[in-house]
């Protein structure tokens, strides 16, 4: 039966978004789920160790999270601060990004920060699903664009959370993966990850594996089509290994299982072509891979993440791995529980028992 966007719905109450993330991230809570039977347990992220395996295999996503957003003013007649977002980097060398308020600047506009040690001319507009509103962007100054984030840029929070960044953002939202430069927004089901915890899942035999997805502004656009088919779903760059490619086909040969480190991993693994997958050298590209009920998972058979936002694509996704009336179920018992949503929240793990694994991918769960 089709599915439409009021059956991923559920209600929020806003004291339940999680607005700073506990100082022992690994200390979290963690609900698991058996995609087998649809079990529940209420535990910590720090059990994570033995609710693994020897031979299973974690695949994380490196991409770490640019300091993006600027605080500035238009250089001429302007009047009140401007906030300029960074998100996509085009082919010749200029940016897109979104200006608030957008209606002060027209082509030829300058956006200026850091006492004019920051200037960018404002161009056409231009943008794809998800940055709707989007202007092109050229660099005046300084030299480069690293070196303008450097002067003038900050971490992009979510727009739930709300409060500006501020120094311990600058560590609380970057994972311990976070390696290659090109998010303007943290794969968030890695945060809860640290050096204790790295060391316990090694020493259990628990292999790990790394992507990169330069998560997008688009992951926050919002379903507006009540026919989720009809949702134009943003695309992400990515990079996949064939270390991690070869990684993942060993694991789930060997009977292991393929647990994706968040929705970003999951996205990635599942886009290329089996052509694609089994070729030489690094596959990168774009990916708009959309994952929602009923499709079938081929390569991942397990999921760490966080909770997601009622009627969003990130909900559907879980919803495609466990079912929908389970994962429902599951985001209810959360909210009695007590469980912290969203970035800086709780997470969740789907998992089938050892068994299942390998099983569990490829097919359809009601």
């Amino acid at each position: 039966m089709p599915e439409h966007l009021s059956d991923y719905d559920y209600p929020l109450p806003p004291e339940r978004i999680a607005q700073r993330p506990l100082a022992d991230r690994a200390a979290c809570r963690l609900l698991q789920l058996d995609l087998s039977s649809g079990a529940l347990a209420d535990r910590r992220f720090r059990d994570l160790p033995a609710l693994l395996a020897p031979g299973d295999l974690l695949v994380v996503n490196d991409t770490r999270v640019l300091p993006a957003r600027l605080r500035g003013e238009r250089e001429r007649g302007g009047a009140g601060p401007v906030e300029l977002l960074l998100h996509s980097p085009g082919a010749d060398g200029r940016w897109l990004g979104l200006l608030r308020p957008a209606r002060r600047f027209r082509p030829g506009d300058v956006f200026r920060a850091a006492a004019g040690r920051v200037r960018i001319a404002v161009e056409e507009a231009g943008g794809a699903p998800g940055g709707e509103g989007s202007r092109w962007l050229r660099l005046l100054a300084p030299a480069d664009w690293p070196a303008a984030m450097a002067l003038a840029g900050e971490l992009p929070l979510p727009p739930y959370i709300a409060r500006p960044a501020d120094a311990r953002d600058a560590e609380d939202y970057q994972t311990r993966f976070a390696r290659v430069d090109g998010a303007v927004a943290a794969p968030t089901a890695g945060l809860h990850f640290d050096e204790a915890l790295l060391a316990a899942l090694a020493a259990r035999g628990v292999a790990r594996a790394a992507l990169t997805l330069h998560v997008g502004i688009g992951t926050f656009q919002p379903v507006r089509a009540e026919d989720p088919a009809r949702h134009a779903m943003h695309g992400e760059r990515y990079a996949l290994p064939a270390a991690t490619r070869r990684a993942v086909d060993a694991t789930r040969a060997a009977g292991g299982r393929v647990i994706a480190v968040g929705t970003t991993v999951a996205r990635a693994l599942e886009t290329p072509t089996a052509a694609a997958w089994a070729g030489a050298g690094e596959l990168a590209g774009e990916t708009r891979l959309f994952i929602r009920p009923p499709y079938a998972c081929q390569r991942l058979d397990g999921l760490v993440t966080n909770f997601h936002l009622p009627r969003s694509t990130l909900l559907m996704l879980v919803a495609a791995l466990a079912g929908r009336e389970r994962i429902l179920a599951a985001y209810a018992h959360a909210l009695r529980a007590g469980y912290r949503f969203f970035s800086y929240g709780d997470a969740m793990l789907l998992l089938p028992p050892p068994a299942a694994a390998g099983s569990a991918a490829g097919e359809t769960r009601a």
